[in-house]
C-alpha cells in the first residue's frame, strides 16, 4: 500500500474553486521555535511587523487584512511530525494559536479561517 504524498490535495483544491485563500505551512524539517516563526511568516505573507513570538502569531492571525480578499481562508499544516518530537510545547502552543484564530474568525462578520492538519504517515 502506498500512502498519497498530498493527502490534503483534493481538500486543498476543491476550497480554492471555491473561492478560497488557502495557506500552507509546510513545517517539513522544522525543528526550532525560530525556524516555526519563520516558516508561519513566510506561510502567511505575515508584515514586516510581525515580532516572531506567540503573541505576534496570534495578533496576525487575528488580523489577515493584508491578505487578499476571500470566501474563506484555509490552513493546511504539513510536515508537522518533526516539530512535535523536537519542540512537542511548541507545537501544542502552535495548535492552540490556529485553534483560537479558527475560533476568532467563525465568530466575526469576515471570512472564516479553517485549519486542517495532515495526518502522520504509518
Amino acid at each position: 500500500m502506498t500512502m498519497d504524498p498530498h493527502p490534503l490535495a483534493p481538500a486543498l483544491a476543491a476550497a480554492e474553486e471555491a473561492g478560497w485563500t488557502v495557506l500552507r505551512l509546510d513545517l517539513d524539517g522544522v525543528r526550532t521555535k525560530a525556524r516555526l516563526m519563520d516558516a508561519c511568516a513566510q506561510a502567511f505573507a505575515l508584515p514586516d511587523w510581525f515580532g516572531r513570538n506567540w503573541d505576534a502569531l496570534a495578533d496576525c492571525l487575528g488580523d489577515l487584512s493584508w491578505l487578499p480578499g476571500a470566501a474563506g481562508r484555509l490552513v493546511a499544516v504539513t510536515g508537522w511530525q518533526e516539530l512535535e518530537r523536537a519542540r512537542p510545547g511548541d507545537w501544542e502552543v502552535l495548535r492552540e494559536v490556529l485553534e483560537e484564530a479558527g475560533a476568532y474568525w467563525r465568530e466575526s462578520e469576515g471570512p472564516p479561517l479553517e485549519v486542517v492538519v495532515a495526518a502522520a504517515r504509518p
